[in-house]
């Protein structure tokens, strides 16, 4: 043996622990067979609701006052710790087959599961105000359970 290769033993030996002590960090940071490392936080239900700005009627679209004196008035009140409002732009297909195309916003919701039950009546009501509010067919609900950290 050369005294390259009795040298490069250790470091291998060394490189090899290394890259096993490893894994199993990876392993919970990119998933796969193996249990995932322990997920902070606490089970919360995330709704995503979608509102179009469009009137199916050709009255004026919602305007961003409008709408927001809307999350004051009717989802403050009840989603009081909090709330994201992000705007976009939408698309969807109409009652009459129509692809409608308008200026959106995406209202995000996070709470407890345990506040699930209470949460889905006060999420429906604020739905049907909406639509009642605004002449809108409909108000697009995205329901996940997620796991929470404040």
């Amino acid at each position: 043996m050369t005294p390259y290769s009795l040298r490069a033993r250790p470091v291998a030996a060394t490189a090899t622990v290394l890259l096993l002590a490893g894994a199993p960090a990876a392993q919970a940071v990119f998933g796969g067979d193996e249990p995932r490392a322990a997920v902070r936080g606490a089970a919360y239900v995330e709704t995503r609701l979608l509102f179009g700005t469009a009137r199916p009627d050709g009255g004026p679209a919602v305007t961003d006052r409008q709408f927001m004196d809307f999350v004051d008035r009717e989802v403050t009140p009840e989603f009081p710790d909090g709330l994201t409002v992000r705007e976009g732009r939408g698309q969807w297909r109409d009652a009459h087959g129509v692809i409608e195309r308008e200026r959106s916003y995406e209202l995000v919701l996070l709470y407890p599961v345990a506040r699930a039950a209470a949460g889905d009546r006060r999420i429906e009501e604020i739905r049907s105000a909406y639509e009642r509010t605004f002449a809108q067919e409909s108000v697009g609900r995205v329901d996940d359970r997620e796991q929470v950290d404040f």
